[in-house]
């Protein structure tokens, strides 16, 4: 990985190649939000900026010889690399990565709320991509209960997946950066993640509001916001790992029960994630 980082960071033409190759494959997203984070932290905005625009024009000139959908193009080029691109700019530009981290929960929730605000019928709006779901599924020969797919859960699903999206790609490519064989600058290490007592308490708020008033807005936002604290929760067993309280192979573990026991895992951590955000686990145990 670090060769391959290395790789495009060195030559302009790779980094190009890189990202536009990356948008075609099966999982885009990540993969180019992952290159187009390196390549900002490696290269500055300017040069990511430019090697981003002339890999899109090499996308929409390989779209036109091969009758490609020239808008799903820009619509994937946009929504891959564009959220990828401010929140590591925001990095460069705030030099914190837990800052950076607890403004992407704060953008998100806003986002969401606007939704709520902007939507007035969500079931209307979120029916045309569950047809388009059972669509696909029958075609492929899926069992799919699209029952089970309720607006409100959409637009939880919509939320949480676009945010993971875009901060393990951040992650990700931070990652890379910092295992480059050049001097890099330095804005913090994941195992010390902390979404803030300010989060929690909002949670904290919301939950309380949810249970008095039952308003599906109010309980999705607490929902949302306590499954983004298994991010922290994650880290703290990086950071115990660091510490060598925890081995490698439990580590490994996590990441490789995570597919199977998503649910239970990302609860598990959101748990300890939320409760460290109140009474600081990493600091007593290193006092400890």
């Amino acid at each position: 990985m670090q060769a391959i980082a290395a790789w495009l960071v060195l030559r302009p033409q790779n980094a190009v190649m890189g990202l536009a190759v990356t948008l075609l494959l099966p999982a885009p997203q990540l993969t180019s939000g992952v290159i187009m984070a390196l390549l900002v932290l490696a290269q500055g905005l300017r040069l990511a900026l430019i090697e981003a625009l002339i890999a899109a024009a090499v996308l929409l000139t390989v779209s036109l010889l091969f009758g490609v959908s020239i808008e799903s193009i820009v619509a994937l080029a946009a929504g891959t690399w564009v959220p990828v691109f401010l929140l590591t700019a925001l990095l460069v530009r705030l030099r914190s990565l837990t800052l950076v981290m607890q403004v992407s929960v704060i953008v998100t929730i806003l986002a969401m709320l606007g939704f709520y605000i902007v939507v007035t019928d969500p079931v209307a709006f979120w029916q045309p991509y569950l047809e388009q779901m059972k669509l696909l599924a029958e075609q492929n020969n899926l069992q799919l209960n699209t029952e089970l797919f309720t607006a409100e859960v959409m637009t939880i699903s919509a939320a949480l997946a676009f945010w993971m999206l875009y901060i393990v790609g951040l992650l990700l490519g931070y990652a890379l950066y910092r295992r480059l064989p050049i001097e890099i600058a330095e804005y913090g290490r994941f195992r010390d993640l902390n979404l803030g007592r300010v989060i929690a308490f909002t949670l904290a708020l919301a939950s309380v509001l949810a249970f008095l008033v039952e308003a599906a807005w109010i309980q999705n936002t607490a929902f949302v916001i306590f499954v983004m604290f298994w991010v922290q929760g994650l880290a703290i067993v990086h950071w115990m790992h660091g510490e060598g309280i925890l081995p490698l192979a439990a580590l490994v573990a996590v990441y490789v029960l995570l597919p199977f026991l998503q649910v239970l895992l990302m609860t598990a951590l959101a748990v300890f994630g939320y409760t460290d955000a109140w009474f600081g686990f990493r600091r007593r145990m290193k006092r400890a």
